[in-house]
């Protein structure tokens, strides 16, 4: 089709012609190209656009610089748009410098009516951008001028591409594709002519926008996808713009620039779920937490927590702290009618499952994804207790304490960590350890070494989810007054003998007065932190302290006999 100015572009499109128009549009120094496996994504559901900026692809090469500025750019989207749908609305899709150019339409006089939605992922507004940049300069603080800074290094390359036959010379040798594939790994290279071509983008733009006066609103519904790896777009400078656009949604994702490329399913699903939304359906809830204006319906609105283990104690009272701060919640315990108690208090979803058996664990995981979504949030708290002297403690004990509390972990963790890693978001593993993790004693060696291993288990798990933005905590309360202590198997003794010292045991810890729901409390605060490892009660702080500083003594206290008399 032709553009306002006698400039040819290439247009190409795909799916039903009667679905709605969703219109992508590249960057640099890419083509449309970049959007094919996307595309197939999507052009089941939508009728999908695509098109070669001018200077990159199929599109004529204009030679004068003005030819290349956003409102020539914006033009040109509005030409297709109106080519394509002249009926309806259509959904935007932008990517780097498609964003830049998209954002100039949604926020023209042409927009409403026409944008129905718009997601934008590594391409800011220059006008938001340069009002971005005076806020840090004219209102420092420390996070501002910090921000500030490490976005300016990011973009030393605009720089660059200012000068005269430099960057050219720079596509033509070869060593411009060579640094991208550094950078970016994954990243197709990119063709010398949109490499060269594309210089006029920067040249036409960058210097005359920044300095702009204050942007104006975008009226439509907008989500700014904002790979957390991005080395060209800080995730600040895309995201800090609710200013100027009222209905915002923002999603940090894992990956790098060209995440378009590399996870062309985590896009194509986050596109639909905002356009189905706009078409009609029901918001989901990873829109709704996405939200930049929340309905202050509490610290963890719009998530979804899974909770191990809920029937009674720590399990109960954590489903019910994370339902009373907005979250919907999902429950398990292998005891049927407690985990539906539970559900009741909390007004969420119970199923039967034995954290020991694996299969059941994994087919759990895979209901709760089909019926509830991926969950945000998973609290492995399911446990078992059990004391009594190592050469007392027959294989079978060792093998049903290490099932429960050390494979239930480790089942769960497995289980969600693969849904968390697929969608791309982040999310939260909170995993039940304890302080005989990291307290040593001769008449708990069964239950303090599961412990010990769920909390390195956490440790080691942290460090591998970090760069999928999925944080592990390992939390190691003390002695609290749950009814763990009326469960707990006495291993050497008779039947009599067990149940005296379970009665002994749950008085004690009843005396100890410290309930379950402060440990909840603590769960809570240590998502919320991003804690590591988090000791609750009095007791477990002060032997984690000890543990490092002068763990003899702890060593030494082990060998006292505190065994329920």
């Amino acid at each position: 089709m032709t553009a306002s100015d006698g400039v040819r572009l290439s247009v190409r499109e795909s799916g039903p012609a009667d679905a709605p128009v969703v219109l992508a549009v590249h960057g640099y120094p890419d083509n449309s190209s970049l959007w094919d496996p996307v595309a197939a994504e999507l052009r089941g559901l939508y009728r999908v656009v695509v098109y070669d900026v001018r200077g990159a692809g199929d599109s004529d090469k204009p030679k004068a610089r003005r030819a290349y500025r956003l409102d020539q750019l914006a033009a040109d989207l509005a030409a297709v748009a109106d080519e394509v749908s002249p009926d309806a609305p259509v959904h935007l899709l932008a990517h780097d410098w498609g964003s830049i150019q998209a954002w100039h339409a949604v926020t023209g006089d042409w927009a409403p009516g026409r944008i129905a939605s718009f997601t934008s992922i590594s391409g800011p507004s220059l006008d938001h951008a340069g009002a971005w940049f005076r806020a840090q300069l004219t209102r420092p603080t420390p996070r501002r001028l910090r921000n500030a800074l490490n976005q300016l290094l990011h973009s030393q390359y605009i720089t660059a591409f200012q000068l005269p036959v430099l960057p050219e010379l720079l596509w033509r040798t070869g060593l411009m594709r060579k640094l991208i594939a550094r950078m970016e790994p994954a990243e197709t290279a990119p063709a010398v002519s949109d490499g060269v071509h594309g210089l006029q983008l920067y040249r036409a733009n960058m210097l005359s926008r920044l300095g702009r006066p204050a942007p104006r609103p975008a009226s439509m519904p907008v989500q700014v996808l904002a790979p957390t790896g991005d080395g060209f777009v800080s995730t600040p400078l895309q995201t800090e713009i609710e200013r100027w656009v009222p209905d915002l949604r923002v999603r940090r994702i894992t990956g790098s620039h060209w995440v378009v490329r590399s996870k062309p399913k985590l896009i194509a699903r986050a596109a639909t779920e905002l356009i189905e939304h706009v078409e009609g359906a029901p918001e989901p809830r990873s829109l709704a937490r996405a939200r930049v204006r929340t309905d202050g319906r509490g610290r963890f609105a719009h998530q979804l927590v899974v909770v191990t283990g809920a029937g009674s104690g720590i399990g109960r009272a954590t489903a019910l702290a994370f339902a009373g701060e907005g979250a919907e919640v999902v429950v398990t315990d292998v005891n049927a009618k407690a985990a539906a108690e539970t559900a009741k208090l909390v007004r969420g979803h119970e199923y039967t499952v034995d954290s020991a058996d694996g299969e059941a664990v994994h087919a759990f995981a895979k209901a709760v994804r089909a019926e509830h979504g991926v969950p945000d949030i998973v609290v492995n708290n399911a446990g078992i207790g059990m004391s009594g002297p190592f050469l007392d403690t027959g294989v079978d004990d060792w093998e049903r304490v290490l099932d429960v509390n050390l494979w239930g972990v480790i089942h769960g963790c497995r289980a969600f960590a693969e849904q968390l890693v697929e969608r791309g978001e982040g999310g939260h593993i909170v995993n039940l350890a304890s302080m005989a993790a990291y307290v040593p004693s001769k008449i708990l060696p069964a239950y303090s070494t599961s412990k010990a291993a769920v909390l390195m288990l956490s440790e080691c798990l942290r460090a591998e989810l970090a760069p999928e933005r999925i944080a592990v905590t390992a939390i190691c309360p003390g002695i609290v007054n749950t009814g763990i202590t009326d469960r707990t198997r006495f291993v050497g003794v008779d039947e009599v003998e067990q149940r005296r010292r379970q009665r002994k045991s749950s008085s004690l810890y009843a005396k100890r007065s410290f309930g379950p729901e402060k440990v909840a409390r603590d769960i809570l605060r240590a998502v919320e932190k991003n804690a590591a490892v988090a000791p609750s009660t009095p007791e477990a702080k002060a032997a984690l302290a000890l543990s490092r500083l002068t763990p003899g003594v702890l060593r030494a206290a082990a060998r006292l006999d505190l065994t329920p008399r």
